[in-house]
């Protein structure tokens, strides 16, 4: 006599509904990159490109106006052209986190000195076609303490720029190559400094320095001797201690523009 209709093994090793049954698991959707966001680190990468081929641009530029005559047909166009490039570089950067304070603070410092050097280049081109005028060769020399701060103030922008990316190792060595930096150019900036102030006021300082720091009697012939080896050798000196600070800001922009695209692609972009 059965009770019942017979079920089955299968019926009967079947769990009931809704128990210990996989649950479906609900597709992951990414979030949509901010349009924002994207736009202003392209602009900032696009920025930090000017800067990197500018400023090797605006050294030969301004060295070839002032001292050559590759570029003595186009007048002050060189210069003038080189330093807006830069301007507009700086340009560019402006638009990446313009709410942090500190960062937007270090960016128009840099482009406020910009600006002045852009006024100050056209006397480059005049200098070299009337090198024995007074006013010309002080703004020359207004004009390299002035470039000698930008690339001081561009090198603290990069710290603030650093902090702002999620690159720890990036930061350290930015900090540490931006350190060095500021201490050449610093010394750099005020031994002309004072280089220049005192030979307006005495035209025979070179001499006596010289004579100072050989321990000698500045006698006229050996004097004139060493302080025309030292303006030959001179120009050399400070053009090293300019390219030096040079490289390593380049090379530490470079490494930035490299961080911020693998941020964006991947790290095999």
């Amino acid at each position: 006599m059965q009770d019942g209709p017979a079920m089955s093994p299968a019926a009967t090793n079947a769990p009931a509904p809704g128990f210990l049954s996989p649950r479906p698991v609900p597709p992951v959707i990414e979030a949509p990159p901010n349009p924002e966001l994207l736009r202003a680190l392209g602009r900032l990468v696009r920025g930090l490109s000017i800067l990197f081929w500018g400023l090797p641009v605006a050294l030969v530029a301004c060295v070839q106006t002032g001292r050559g005559d590759w570029f003595r047909p186009l007048g002050v166009f060189p210069p003038v052209g080189a330093l807006l490039l830069l301007l507009y570089g700086l340009d560019q950067l402006g638009s990446f986190q313009p709410q942090e304070r500190p960062w937007r603070a270090a960016l128009d410092r840099l482009r406020l000195l910009t600006v002045i050097n852009l006024g100050l280049v056209p006397f480059l081109y005049w200098w070299n076609r009337i090198p024995s005028n007074t006013f010309f060769s002080t703004m020359i020399e207004v004009l390299m303490l002035t470039g000698l701060l930008s690339l001081y103030l561009l090198n603290p922008m990069l710290c603030r720029l650093t902090a702002m990316l999620p690159d720890e190792t990036l930061r350290m060595e930015t900090r540490l190559f931006t350190g060095i930096n500021r201490w050449l150019l610093l010394g750099l900036t005020l031994f002309l400094a004072a280089y220049f102030v005192g030979l307006h006021f005495d035209p025979a300082l070179p001499e006596k320095f010289l004579g100072w720091l050989l321990r000698i009697t500045p006698l006229p012939n050996q004097t004139s001797i060493f302080v025309q080896l030292v303006d030959r050798a001179g120009q050399w000196f400070v053009l090293f201690f300019i390219l030096l600070p040079v490289a390593m800001t380049m090379a530490l922009i470079w490494k930035t523009k490299s961080v911020i695209l693998a941020s964006i692609f991947g790290a095999d972009h």
